[in-house]
């Protein structure tokens, strides 16, 4: 290609499958709504975990995130970094490529911050502990002075500016590159819904924060040089609680701040895409918009979910292996390359960004890249192969609690009781608040209690009636597939589970 295109992919925090109007939510999303019309829509996209951290793992390597040391839960804002130097990463094959690489938003992939004694914590050390309680993640022993390593700028971004995790994790303050901007230095006084006591910058406001992610992105957009292809990974906060929608768009969706915040999502993607065709380069670009996992449904706060149900169709919420968790919005735009008002229903997973993209640009990658991604190109551009890279497909879900799922030849078995480990009940969620947080007890799924869910998805997409006693034989061929894909229980599945008929 005499010019390779611009890749930008703006990722959502939260965004459930039916928070969009082009996927049939009540919520005005008309910028989105623009791309879906003028490319491709996907129904059957899934993130990789129904939570945060490993979601973006997955999506930035290609890679399950159960195969490195986060096997369960998120990490918080202090967390390690979770991605290994050496490891190539979406922004390393297109920097390596010649691309300009930014990085603006939420990052939540641990970080390797300086401590005061000097050490800086490994996730890959033996023993290492990644769950941060809250008086281990408040920030007292980070020097905030010190550059943080493994960040961005070590895995193949040139530039970035955002935040260590979401917006109820300290420290409350943006990150410039590889170091805080400003020094975190006083006790944050007024706490948001759910926020963890920790530090912060004179001046932080939540409310603005994805509108200076968006600032910074269109700045950096606009000084690439001319002639030299761009990646821009957006990576918003929103729509993610606390839900603090800016003044311009409070109150206009009528169905509550989240959905204002999912509002704001779109406004971002209407605003990158005013700074593309300023360049003149629109239509010279990959556009990607999707979500990292599924929405929360059960804060009472962020809207009614009779009237506006934020995961479609679908059962289950954020955190669970029902479909809700983690069934995603997807959308991209490529004129040229993927035709104008696609819509397609095969198997896709985040986990093939990576690869997908690679073809796009003509880079080829290695076998030992992207272990766990496939090149859906074909499936977007909706060309004669469409469907032929997704038709044996197997696709891990993966819980909060680290409970396994898989879709298989027209079949999802969950390994699990109930949600899985979810924020639905009986949930592990814990609340991450100034106090101590609740914890709830999760139901094992092991050789006692071998007992778990399997859904016809092609008749039963609502995964209505378990067909686990009905059919053990396909429970245990998907229960080996899914030992052949893990490989050990050092991923955390159990592979001495018998699964007999009842």
């Amino acid at each position: 290609m005499a010019r390779r295109p611009n890749v930008v992919l703006v990722l959502a925090d939260d965004l459930g499958w039916g928070d969009l109007s082009c996927y049939g939510g009540r919520i005005p999303t008309p910028h989105i709504d623009r791309l879906a019309a003028e490319g491709v829509r996907l129904t059957d996209c899934h993130s990789a975990s129904a939570v945060c951290t490993p979601s973006r793992y997955a999506l930035m390597t290609g890679r399950y995130a159960w195969r490195g040391p986060l096997k369960s839960f998120v990490l918080m804002g202090h967390g390690p970094a979770l991605i290994e130097r050496s490891r190539m990463t979406l922004a390393s094959l297109l920097r390596d490529a010649g691309y300009a690489t930014g990085a603006f938003g939420k990052w939540h992939l641990g970080l390797g911050w300086r401590h005061r004694d000097g050490t800086v914590r490994d996730a890959f050390a033996a023993g290492s502990v990644l769950h941060d309680d809250v008086e281990t993640d408040y920030g007292r022993t980070i020097d905030y002075t010190q550059p943080f390593i493994g960040g961005p700028l070590e895995l193949g971004f040139d530039r970035f500016f955002g935040i260590a995790g979401s917006l109820d994790m300290p420290p409350y303050c943006f990150l410039s590159d590889d170091r805080t901007f400003g020094v975190p230095d006083r006790e944050k006084t007024e706490y948001l819904t759910e926020q963890r006591p920790g530090l912060t910058v004179e001046g932080f406001r939540e409310d603005e924060v994805d509108v200076r992610f968006v600032e910074e992105a269109m700045r950096w957009i606009s000084g690439v040089g001319a002639g030299q292809p761009l990646f821009c990974y957006l990576a918003m906060a929103a729509p993610h609680r606390p839900c603090v929608p800016p003044t311009f768009v409070r109150g206009r969706s009528g169905l509550g701040q989240r959905a204002d915040m999912v509002m704001l999502v779109d406004w971002a993607v209407g605003k990158v895409r005013s700074a593309l065709a300023e360049r003149g380069e629109l239509d010279d670009t990959l556009f990607i918009v999707t979500s990292d996992n599924g929405a929360p449904t059960i804060f009472t706060d962020d809207g009614d979910v009779t009237v506006h149900p934020p995961n479609g169709p679908w059962r289950g919420q954020k955190g669970d292996l029902w479909d809700g968790g983690h069934r995603e919005p997807f959308v991209a735009r490529w004129p040229g390359s993927i035709p104008a008002g696609l819509e397609r229903d095969e198997l896709v997973c985040l986990t093939d960004i990576l690869p997908t993209v690679a073809a796009a640009v003509g880079v080829a990658i290695g076998d030992e890249a992207a272990d766990d991604g496939r090149d859906v190109l074909g499936v977007l551009s909706g060309g004669d192969s469409a469907g032929s890279a997704t038709a044996d497909r197997a696709v891990v879900h993966h819980s909060l609690a680290g409970r396994f799922a898989l879709r298989f030849s027209g079949w999802k078995a969950i390994f699990a009781d109930g949600p899985g480990g979810g924020f639905s009940e009986p949930s592990i969620r814990q609340l991450f608040t100034s106090g101590e947080g609740t914890a709830h007890p999760v139901p094992p799924w092991d050789a006692d209690h071998p007992l778990g869910q399997l859904y016809d998805i092609v008749d039963d997409p609502a995964e209505t009636t378990n067909l686990w006693s009905d059919h053990p034989a396909v429970a245990a061929r998907l229960y080996d597939e899914l030992k052949a894909i893990c490989g050990d229980e050092s991923s955390g599945l159990p592979f001495d589970v018998p699964i007999v008929e009842p």
